[in-house]
């Protein structure tokens, strides 16, 4: 999770953050994106290396096509990722308000790439399988995230309250 932003800070700015934290997720979103035609290709297991998916190559033309297609949609992603990560410092907004927000945002801008990019089927079959396949990665980090956040603030108190017992 990230720091938290105060308005108040001296220098502080929101527009200066998010255009940061998208320009460190825009490669980060392209090197998620390698990976994963990396271990699809891999699960393929014939020894080709798959970069996108056939339907792709053949709308864009051609695999080289697709492929600088794919480019940029990933980082795009990366981006509006690396960008919404703020929301999570915004310590006047409740954790509802954060999670919500930060899922729309992330939703908005996955949706229309992974129809783009063909990665389901285009019907609406497809479409309910995509919403619970990323609702729930999506549930995953972040409760891996929020229990990771406890565990860590229960050492803290806990070692608050020695202190105190201490003295």
């Amino acid at each position: 999770f990230s720091p938290p932003l105060k308005r108040r800070q001296k220098g502080y700015s929101m527009k200066k953050t998010i255009i940061l934290r998208s320009l460190l997720g825009a490669p980060v979103g392209l090197t998620i994106s390698y990976l994963i035609s990396v271990f699809t290709s891999l699960a393929m297991g014939d020894g080709n290396y798959y970069p996108v998916v056939l339907q792709l190559a053949e709308t864009c033309g051609n695999e080289i096509n697709a492929v600088l297609l794919q480019t940029v949609c990933a980082l795009f992603v990366g981006a509006v990722f690396g960008g919404a990560s703020v929301i999570w410092a915004i310590e006047e907004w409740s954790l509802m308000r954060m999670t919500l927000t930060h899922l729309i945002v992330c939703s908005a801008a996955m949706f229309p790439i992974a129809y783009l990019m063909q990665w389901m089927p285009h019907n609406s079959g497809g479409i309910l399988r995509y919403f619970g396949i990323f609702f729930g990665v999506y549930l995953f980090i972040w409760a891996s995230q929020y229990l990771s956040i406890k565990k860590k603030i229960e050492m803290i108190n806990r070692k608050v309250k020695e202190r105190e017992q201490g003295r």
